[in-house]
């Protein structure tokens, strides 16, 4: 599994980042900052990301295949092109049927101080 950060300034397609693995989620670090990070994530059909409950907005992007988003119990489909916002400290998960590729991007930066 590759971990580094991509090379920056050089033009690369997105999809060509990661492969699928059978019976595998795989995922290839796009760049990690203490703000945030980018990650592209292959995932097989019948994969499960478990649920998780961020204290960050994530933005989910599908860039191959389809997936299944759940947000508090609340199923969307996704398909190529398509993508989410979902909301911090809500509890989600994807999943998928056939295999897809997902960048997930979380912003950590803005929430400091925040009252909730």
């Amino acid at each position: 599994m590759k971990t580094a950060e991509i090379e920056k300034a050089k033009a690369h397609v997105i999809i060509d980042l990661i492969e699928y693995v059978p019976n595998s989620i795989v995922t290839r670090t796009i760049v990690r900052r203490l703000s945030g990070n980018i990650n592209a994530i292959s995932m097989d059909s019948g994969e499960t990301l478990s649920e998780k409950i961020s204290p960050y907005d994530t933005y989910i992007q599908v860039i191959e295949g389809e997936t299944e988003i759940v947000i508090d119990n609340n199923s969307s489909k996704l398909v190529t092109g398509q993508g989410m916002l979902m909301p911090a400290h809500a509890a989600n998960i994807i999943r998928t049927k056939i295999p897809a590729k997902i960048l997930r991007t979380i912003i950590k930066s803005g929430y400091e101080g925040i009252i909730i």
